[in-house]
């Protein structure tokens, strides 16, 4: 379906992370079933606010850490977006994996890498 290659269309691209302001329920657990990220910006910032052009290359970090042991919803991973001038602009951002399970299939790459691994054994 098209909710489908919303999610699969970044995945083919290799976007490994989506930072949005907000998401759709479907789209945000195809994301998660595709093995993108997907993150939120925190209440009162977005795009703008942070003076983001898009251009930035981004990092994360912290992120095995919260998906790993005991996974709870609504973990703040530390994010930086570094423009081509090396000018970094740190920011947190609302870890939108909601679930244990998709913790689980986050871990393994996606649905499909997950079913893939509990078949072979």
């Amino acid at each position: 379906s098209s909710r489908d290659w919303a999610a699969k269309g970044p995945c083919l691209l290799g976007v490994r992370a989506v930072i949005a302001e907000s998401f759709e329920r479907i789209h945000r657990s195809n994301l998660v079933g595709m093995g993108v990220l997907p993150l939120q910006f925190l209440a009162g910032q977005n795009q703008d606010s942070l003076g983001l052009t898009g251009h930035e290359t981004f990092s994360i970090t912290g992120l095995a850490k919260a998906i790993e042991g005991d996974f709870s919803p609504g973990l703040r991973i530390a994010v930086s977006a570094t423009d081509a001038k090396g000018n970094a602009t740190k920011f947190e951002a609302l870890l939108r994996i909601d679930t244990p399970n998709e913790a689980q299939y986050y871990r393994h790459g996606g649905i499909l890498q997950y079913v893939l691994r509990g078949l072979l054994g």
